[in-house]
């Protein structure tokens, strides 16, 4: 079997990994001339089951209003990108009723829950190929500030216990004497939640280390080659017609993230995904200042990870469309946001030491994955993971590998398809 898959980010070099496993014959485009050029390139590096849920919370109406006019604030709609986001974004709200909301963030954890599992089954099975991506089992840390925020996040996480996820409970004393280096920010802590299934990696070398192997045991990689209409013979998927000329495939992945929209409107298919910038920052740091943790910082909305010798600080959520540009105020408030927690390391947090970095992110107006089979025979979707990308990589391309082959899914689909 001849499957074309679009897109070699994250989510497409794994699609690609996994029909290929599962025997079949496989043929990658993207049209930027690099993978991991998109989303995947330098994202939080958190491979979390625990934090599961949507970003459309029950409320998040009346957050956008709050933080109307904030260049600062976590979430943020530009006005520009408002006529293009109606109809998503009147999903997006009608999918934060509660009952929604919590259903949603279920299916999420249990689609990391196992997509975890896989991520370390291929760490230890291609480690000799050479699959290094600093992949590190080694929990992440909510620290909080405020105790009725700390309640709301236990009962939460409590309510993800059937599904897999574990959590402990720490005092601010036992958050000291794990990450020394909070240890200033003591006294404005309340406590903090662990998750000790939960790892970091980076996915940009995930992506390029598992596209070599792919590539050595005969994937076709076309990159620089753009998808520009999908063709249909009597109902059903024939070919790709590129920008280097026709390609034809039995069956066609699209995981080209947050132009799936594009390929898939001429055909009929409203695929309700949409663009959401995030941004990070890099720097290096020296091997007596290195977290021991990666920490996610509630009351400031951003996230910090070791990367080896590397600390990526992570945030925001901005609707921008699909402007691209690097917004310079942008990263420096995530900078602020980071300091505020790490007060003890402003000599290596300087902006001119790091690489800044921005995404667009594709964002189903649901908040879960969009996977499976379309209503054209032979069209399969892979994309509107949004911020979960990585952490869904593995066990997302594992359920539309089994939707291609017409195996039974490890999970299953219902509430994750179109």
């Amino acid at each position: 079997m001849r499957v074309a898959v679009i897109g070699a980010g994250v989510i497409g070099v794994t699609t690609a990994w996994y029909l290929q496993e599962a025997g079949a014959e496989v043929v990658l485009l993207d049209a930027s001339a690099e993978p991991a050029s998109g989303a995947s390139f330098a994202n939080g590096g958190m491979l979390h089951a625990s934090h599961a849920e949507p970003w459309n919370t029950p409320g998040v109406g009346l957050d956008l209003l709050r933080y109307l006019g904030r260049a600062d604030s976590p979430l943020l709609v530009r006005p520009r990108a408002m006529p293009g986001l109606v109809g998503w974004g009147l999903r997006f709200l009608w999918n934060s009723r509660r009952s929604t909301f919590e259903e949603h963030t279920r299916l999420n954890a249990r689609l990391a829950t196992f997509s975890l599992q896989e991520i370390d089954r291929l760490q230890r099975e291609l480690d000799p190929e050479g699959l290094n991506f600093g992949f590190r089992r080694c929990g992440i840390l909510k620290l909080f500030q405020d105790p009725a925020s700390q309640a709301r996040n236990r009962a939460a996480s409590e309510g993800m216990m059937d599904v897999g996820v574990r959590f402990e409970d720490w005092d601010v004393e036992r958050i000291i004497s794990e990450e020394p280096a909070l240890a200033p920010v003591r006294d404005r802590l309340c406590g903090g939640l662990y998750f000790p299934d939960d790892a970091i990696g980076d996915a940009a070398r995930f992506t390029t280390g598992l596209l070599a192997i792919t590539r050595r045991r005969g994937l076709t990689y076309y990159p620089g080659i753009g998808v520009r209409r999908l063709r249909t013979f009597q109902g059903r998927l024939d070919a790709l017609e590129t920008s280097a000329g026709p390609i034809a495939a039995d069956a066609c992945v699209v995981a080209n993230g947050y132009h799936a929209p594009d390929l898939l409107r001429p055909l009929g298919i409203r695929l309700p995904v949409a663009p959401v910038k995030g941004y990070s920052l890099t720097l290096p740091m020296e091997a007596d200042s290195r977290l021991n943790l990666p920490l996610i910082d509630d009351a400031n909305k951003v996230v910090m990870t070791p990367l080896g010798n590397r600390l990526r600080l992570a945030g925001t959520a901005e609707f921008a469309g699909r402007d691209r540009h690097l917004n310079p105020q942008r990263a420096a408030s995530v900078l602020d946001h980071c300091r505020r927690t790490l007060v003890g390391l402003p000599e290596q947090m300087d902006a001119e030491t790091m690489a800044p970095w921005t995404g667009l992110r594709p964002m189903s107006a649901r908040g879960t994955p969009i996977l499976g089979a379309t209503q054209v025979p032979g069209l399969y979707l892979n994309t509107g993971s949004g911020h979960l990308g990585w952490t869904f990589a593995c066990g997302a391309a594992a359920l539309v590998r089994a939707s291609v082959l017409g195996e039974d899914p490890a999970l299953p689909l219902d509430g994750l398809t179109l």
